[in-house]
């Protein structure tokens, strides 16, 4: 059976939707008791092992990347410290689907603040997808609500910062290879977690429940990671990208199979005035990069 280049990307990128969700599932079923340094620390050493074999396989380590990709690195290092804090901490304490949702305005974000920053064209009918993909943001939230939690703003400082990692990645060389930058991100990660651990809690040995809980999330990270840098390379990127908002799918799923949660109206209305939003900016980019073209 024949499957397009198109139905593969699909696919992959499903499949890395698929298994960030489960990410997120294991570390919020396993680690949420054992705290959010500690939890940060024993999943950081399984990813990082396991990324650390991906990259010497790949020959990743014999090419030392210049002192302004260095710095860049770092840069994205201490934002993506800064998303895995906020996003966590929200995690532990929101309902999954709740969360991720508001993490589906990135795509917003990120459009806006490349046209802040880097002068990237940004008409008047892309403004207007942004300015609904946050008010749908808003009905999630609910700011002034009896149903407001203070962790949904956590939500939005994780947004913040992946958008600035983004774009910071952005700026790298094209012969940075992609898993040198994750690699470097998640030793920057795990050493945050075990300086947390020191500073601000007591260690609690994991059970072997939790500790088995915790590898499973990193290797769910990684297939995450490795389908999503697979999706990249194959069909066209606006149709590939837009199986992104399947990850809504998998964590309303997973959020009323694992914890027993059901999002309201409102936050279903949330979700999908968001996902319009989203999928008209993918749509318009591609016109766009089409028009550019020719």
């Amino acid at each position: 059976m024949y499957f397009s280049p198109n139905m593969r990307g699909a696919a992959l990128m499903s499949a890395s939707m698929a298994g960030f969700a489960l990410n997120d599932t294991a570390l919020k079923y396993g680690g949420a008791d054992l705290g959010l340094f500690q939890a940060i620390f024993i999943r950081g050493l399984f990813a990082t092992a396991i990324m650390a074999i991906f990259a010497y396989f790949l020959g990743t380590f014999k090419h030392v990347p210049r002192a302004r990709d260095l710095r860049l690195i770092g840069l994205r290092s201490v934002a993506e410290i800064g998303a895995t804090l906020a996003f966590l901490t929200a995690l532990f304490n929101l309902p999954l689907a709740n969360l991720t949702a508001i993490l589906q305005a990135l795509p917003l974000s990120i459009a806006l603040a490349a046209a802040i920053f880097f002068n990237e064209p940004l008409g008047h009918r892309r403004i207007t997808a942004i300015l609904i993909g946050f008010i749908g943001v808003l009905i999630i939230v609910r700011p002034g609500f009896a149903e407001f939690s203070a962790y949904s703003l956590l939500g939005l400082v994780a947004v913040a910062f992946v958008t600035l990692r983004d774009l910071t990645a952005r700026q790298l060389s094209p012969s940075v290879a992609s898993v040198l930058v994750a690699f470097v991100a998640s030793i920057a990660i795990t050493l945050t977690g075990a300086i947390g651990v020191v500073l601000t809690q007591t260690w609690r040995p994991p059970t072997l429940f939790e500790f088995g809980t915790l590898a499973l999330a990193a290797v769910f990270l990684m297939i995450g990671y490795c389908c999503a840098v697979a999706t990249m390379r194959i069909g066209d990127v606006a149709i590939v990208s837009s199986f992104r908002y399947t990850v809504m799918l998998w964590a309303i799923t997973l959020g009323w199979l694992v914890f027993g949660d059901i999002p309201d109206l409102w936050t279903f209305l949330g979700i999908c005035i968001i996902l319009l939003a989203g999928l008209f900016t993918i749509w318009r980019e591609r016109k766009l990069a089409k028009k550019t073209k020719h």
